[in-house]
């Protein structure tokens, strides 16, 4: 066995530059907040094939001094925290001392800074393990940080890397989240030569228009709540003006941009009374917490937080959401404004689906008949149908959830068993038979996949782009065929068997959406649930869709044949019942 014996530095810095920077925008998030961190209040960076072959930022912070330059580029030197008790209460979003270090470890850089008293300014280099003595220099107050061929050392990482179109997706998504978190901070952003962004200061407001597009300002509402040691204030999109996938979502706290399910789930749960789960609220928030209250040395990137109380935080988020949502009626605000409190009188309810036609490939056997595809009719049904049911067999016991009567309002079926009546919510329970049937399938080791006659071409995001070409492999577990057709478009090839008449586009783009935020390992584990009930809501039937009496028992015989049936995916029921003794007290029969 060979002797223990100690890493040499250089090969720890490589060792967590793993860890720390997995691609060019997390060089980029790190230098970003170093610049925050020294008070910069003008911000530059240019990037060059995608961040691999040049990542430089620029600022007007307070400046390193000349002796001061080894130690910045040394692993756990840092300014910003000299105790434990540091440490438990950190305000600035570097505190480790690595990140630089490890950078230089994997790349060639060139580190050039100067503070207002200093006559002029000094410049360090570092390309693997030989780091330079610093020199005089040209630079105006603040620094200046060079970092060329990431991983040039290291080819084994380097190999791992995506295409420029896809690195410079991740870094433009940095750049978005940490402009956000500053408006007060002018920010601009160069890629090959390019000019891409240019924000001077300017309210939170008219950056989060500049960042995530007008049509966001358009249906924003104000949050703005306070209360002991912990605030909230932002804006999120009114119920009118929620997407179909989950982009432009930022939650930060403390200045900190993070991913956090406790987080997500109190927003998801102050939406749930005025947004159909198949659309997503966008959100700019900021919360701000006493920082003793909140632990941020549990991620390596920093991604991540725990809080100390975090069921209270959980109800904090979702009353002032709920607040914000019940007291708003969505109306514009101009770029310019702060986002003030809305006040009009109602809320919005939009609970209600859309209308989409069935199709979806089921084996032979009841629902051949239910997703054959036929036209829509002109009009919802507001009534119950009229068609005549047949008579309960004499072995009605065999079919608990009876044999349907009617369609009720295009939402409910109603039926009849031995003892009264069943109401099923029909999308509901064919969720549940869906996402039954994808689970039954991933446990298999991939869903099969149905090849789409006409591959489907349609616009996308960078980062959906980016992670469609990341995630190809995870992708196609899943079922889907999909990869980049151009800079900001996306081919489809294959969907899984069992949507295979979804809306594809929709369906696309939330399932790449939650492999980008997650990540396909991720998902194949602790969020497949989440995923899968995301699939299986777009293969449901939908409200309006008007069902023949042949259908509705296809659905019912479907219903006893798949467990849990009687919850949806989101623990709604998907069925009650109506005993024939209960009818007749509503009726007072016998009295």
């Amino acid at each position: 066995m060979p002797a223990i014996q100690l890493l040499p530095e250089l090969l720890i810095n490589q060792i967590a530059a793993g860890e720390v920077i997995e691609r060019p925008a997390s060089a980029l998030k790190e230098m970003l907040e170093n610049s925050l961190d020294a008070g910069a209040q003008a911000i530059s960076v240019e990037l060059a094939g995608g961040g691999i072959k040049q990542v430089s930022v620029s600022d007007d912070g307070a400046g390193i001094a000349r002796d001061e330059l080894k130690f910045a580029l040394a692993r756990h030197a840092t300014s910003k925290i000299t105790c434990l008790d540091d440490l438990e209460h950190v305000a600035s979003l570097g505190f480790r001392g690595e990140a630089l270090a490890s950078i230089a470890s994997v790349s060639r850089l060139e580190l050039t800074s100067r503070r207002g008293e200093d006559r002029h300014a000094h410049r360090i280099t570092a390309e693997g393990p030989a780091v330079g003595t610093p020199e005089p220099a040209t630079l105006a107050r603040g620094t200046r940080i060079d970092v060329r061929e990431l991983y040039y050392n290291t080819p084994a990482r380097r190999k791992f890397l995506k295409t420029e179109q896809t690195e410079y997706a991740h870094c433009e998504e940095t750049f978005r989240r940490l402009a956000l978190s500053r408006p007060d901070v002018a920010f601009a952003l160069a890629h090959n030569g390019r000019m891409r962004f240019q924000l001077k200061p300017q309210p939170l407001a008219a950056r989060i228009a500049a960042v995530l597009g007008e049509e966001f300002g358009a249906g924003a509402l104000a949050v703005d709540e306070s209360g002991g040691q912990i605030a909230l204030h932002g804006a999120i999109s009114s119920p009118a003006h929620a997407r179909g996938t989950r982009d432009a979502q930022y939650f930060f706290v403390n200045g900190r941009c993070i991913r956090d399910k406790l987080v997500a789930h109190a927003i998801r749960q102050a939406y749930a009374d005025v947004l159909h789960h198949d659309r997503h609220p966008a959100f700019v928030l900021f919360l701000d917490i006493d920082p003793q209250l909140v632990d941020v040395n549990v991620h390596p990137a920093k991604a991540e937080v725990r809080f100390r109380d975090s069921r209270a935080v959980h109800q904090f988020i979702f009353h002032a959401l709920h607040k914000a949502l019940a007291g708003s009626a969505g109306s514009a605000m101009p770029p310019g404004a702060t986002y003030p409190p809305v006040t009009a009188p109602a809320a919005f309810n939009f609970r209600r689906q859309t209308v989409m036609p069935l199709g979806v490939a089921q084996p032979a056997g009841a629902y051949d008949t239910m997703f054959a595809p036929r036209p829509e009719p002109s009009t919802p049904a507001t009534a119950a149908s009229v068609q005549q049911p047949p008579a309960l067999p004499a072995s009605g016991e065999d079919h608990p959830l009876g044999y349907a009567l009617a369609q009720l309002a295009g939402i409910y079926i109603l039926a009849e068993n031995r003892n009264g009546l069943i109401i099923v919510d029909m999308h509901a329970a064919h969720e549940r038979i869906m996402y039954e049937k994808l689970k039954t399938a991933l446990d298999g080791r991939a869903i099969p996949m149905q090849p789409l006659l006409v591959p489907a071409h349609f616009a996308a995001e960078a980062l959906d782009v980016a992670t469609a070409e990341d995630e190809h492999d995870g992708l196609q577990d899943l079922g889907f065929d999909v990869a980049p057709a151009g800079p900001g478009t996306i081919v489809v090839r294959g969907v899984p068997a069992l949507l295979a008449d979804a809306d594809v586009q929709a369906l696309t783009l939330d399932v790449l959406h939650e492999v980008r935020e997650y990540g396909a390992s991720r998902i194949a584990t602790e969020r497949r649930n989440e995923l899968l009930s995301t699939m299986a809501c777009h293969a449901a039937v939908r409200a309006n869709r008007r069902l023949t009496l042949p259908e509705m028992n296809a659905l019912l015989r479907d219903m006893e044949a798949t467990e849990r049936s009687g919850q949806c995916n989101h623990g709604r029921p998907t069925w009650q019942a109506i005993g024939i003794a209960e009818l007749d007290r509503l009726f007072r029969r016998g009295e």
